[in-house]
C-alpha cells in the first residue's frame, strides 16, 4: 500500500491541507540499494494532482494521487484555497488566478520533499482541473509533463454550447455582479448548489449520483455549494487558448460520452509538442471513482510521465 502523509504548506496567505502519497517501501529491499555504500532511497518523479472545481482533495484527487503512488510516483493530492480543510476566504469560492497560486505554491512544497527527485515534476488535472492543469503548465517551466484526464475544456462557444447560449451567459454574469456588489458591502457570499436536481439555478442542475451518494462524492468534507460570484471568472477563462502556449509533453484521456470531447480536441489540436489523445470508454463521473476508467486512466498517465519525465 502506498504511504500517505498529511501535509501543510503556505500559498500566499493561506495555508493549505494535502495529502502526500509515496509509493511503498520494497517489502525486501537490496541491503545497498546505493551504489555507493550511502544506502539512500532513489528519488521519484513527483506529481501534483488537481481535482475538478469545486472539489475537495478526498474526492478524485486523492484517487488518482493514490493511484499514482502505487505506480512508483510521489503524488500531491490538496484542499485548494477555500475549500476543504484548507484556510482562506471566501469559502467555496471557484477561482482559476487562486488556484493556480495554489499549483505553484504545492510544486514548491512537493519539488522540496527528499523523495521527490530534482527536476521531475508532472501535473495531472481531472475535468476542470485540466484547465487549471494546463494554465500552470503553460506558465511555470517546472511541469516537464501534463496529463488531463476527462479534461473540460472550454471556451466562449462551448460555455455558450453549455450554459444557455448567449443569453444564459449573461444571465449568470447579471447574477455573478449582484453576489459580487453584495460581498463587497457585508461580507456575505451567495451560494447555489453545486448539483441538484430540483434547482434549476445549481452549478450543475442534474441528479448526479457521483456527487450526491456519500458512497461516492457526496461526503461530509464537500459542502455543495457554489459562490455565484464566481461565474463570472469561470466563464472568461478560455482553455483552449492555453494549448499552444504548454510546451511540456501532453497527455488527454478522455470518452466520447465524458464532458465536452469537442473542448479536448480542440485543446488537442492547438498543442504544438509531443501529445498524445487516448478515447476510451465511460462517462464523465466513471473517471472519478470507477472501474475500469479509473485503472486505465491512471495506468496511461503513469507510462506517459515515464516516457516524458
Amino acid at each position: 500500500m502506498p504511504l500517505c502523509e498529511q501535509v501543510r504548506f503556505i500559498s500566499d496567505t493561506a495555508e493549505l491541507a494535502g495529502h502526500l502519497f509515496l509509493p511503498d517501501p520494497d517489502p525486501d529491499p537490496d541491503p545497498d540499494p546505493d551504489p555507493d555504500g550511502a544506502g539512500a532511497v532513489r528519488p521519484v518523479a513527483g506529481v501534483v494532482v488537481a481535482g475538478t472545481w469545486t472539489s475537495v482533495k478526498e474526492q478524485m484527487a486523492d484517487r488518482y494521487a493514490e493511484e499514482l503512488a502505487r505506480r512508483g510516483y510521489a503524488a500531491l493530492a490538496f484542499d485548494f484555497t477555500g475549500y476543504g480543510e484548507s484556510e482562506g476566504e471566501p469559502r467555496d469560492y471557484e477561482s482559476a488566478e487562486l488556484k493556480l497560486r495554489d499549483l505553484r505554491a504545492a510544486a514548491d512544497f512537493l519539488s522540496a520533499q527528499p523523495a521527490v527527485a530534482d527536476g521531475q515534476l508532472g501535473a495531472l488535472g481531472v475535468c476542470a482541473g485540466a484547465m487549471y492543469a494546463s494554465a500552470f503548465a503553460a506558465d511555470d517551466a517546472r511541469v516537464g509533463s501534463l496529463a488531463l484526464v476527462a479534461p473540460w475544456l472550454h471556451d466562449r462557444r462551448i460555455c455558450e454550447q453549455n450554459y444557455g447560449g448567449a443569453e444564459g451567459i449573461e444571465a449568470k454574469r447579471t447574477a455573478a455582479a449582484a453576489a459580487r456588489r453584495r460581498y463587497e458591502e457585508s461580507g456575505e457570499v451567495v451560494y447555489v448548489p453545486v448539483v441538484s436536481g430540483s434547482d434549476p439555478d445549481a452549478a450543475m442542475p442534474f441528479d448526479i449520483d457521483f456527487y450526491l451518494n456519500p458512497e461516492r462524492g457526496g461526503i461530509a468534507q464537500w459542502p455543495n455549494r457554489y459562490a455565484v460570484m464566481a461565474w463570472s471568472e469561470w466563464l472568461d477563462f478560455d482553455a483552449v487558448a492555453l494549448a499552444p502556449k504548454v510546451s511540456a509533453p501532453v497527455l488527454l484521456v478522455h470518452s466520447e460520452d465524458a464532458a465536452i470531447p469537442d473542448g479536448a480536441r480542440l485543446f488537442y489540436d492547438g498543442l504544438t509538442g509531443d501529445r498524445k489523445f487516448l478515447w476510451t470508454g465511460g462517462v464523465q463521473f466513471d473517471f472519478y471513482d470507477r472501474a475500469p476508467q479509473v485503472g486505465l486512466a491512471a495506468d496511461a498517465v503513469a507510462e506517459h510521465f515515464a516516457r516524458t519525465l
